[in-house]
């Protein structure tokens, strides 16, 4: 590998428990307001025969989240983000071999 191509060093564990952090205070209030509001289209829909129609939608939506977060986590089970800086330097190393080549 090139030397002047470095490889960053481990993340540290003030940016993991920023990162963390960051995480926990934009999703936990999202859910909860996700949450509520499924509970209100639930309650809507046992009050009105029409409001059936308005749970469909939602449930549409879980359905698909589901099937994105099941190929997240195989990806995450298979290693896809263990070394995500990987393909970059991959890249950049065969690119100097190409242009050695020339």
């Amino acid at each position: 590998m090139n030397p002047a191509i470095n490889q960053p060093s481990r993340t540290s564990r003030a940016q993991v428990l920023t990162t963390i952090g960051f995480a926990l205070l934009i999703l936990v209030p999202s859910v909860l307001g996700f949450a509520n509001k499924f509970r209100e289209f639930i309650l809507l829909s046992r009050g009105e025969v029409d409001g059936v129609f308005a749970i469909t939608p939602v449930v549409n939506y879980l359905l698909a989240s589901l099937g994105f977060f099941c190929l997240f986590f195989w990806a995450i089970y298979h290693g896809m983000f263990r070394d995500i800086e990987a393909p970059k330097f991959t890249m950049l190393e065969n690119e100097r071999k190409l242009d050695e080549e020339e």
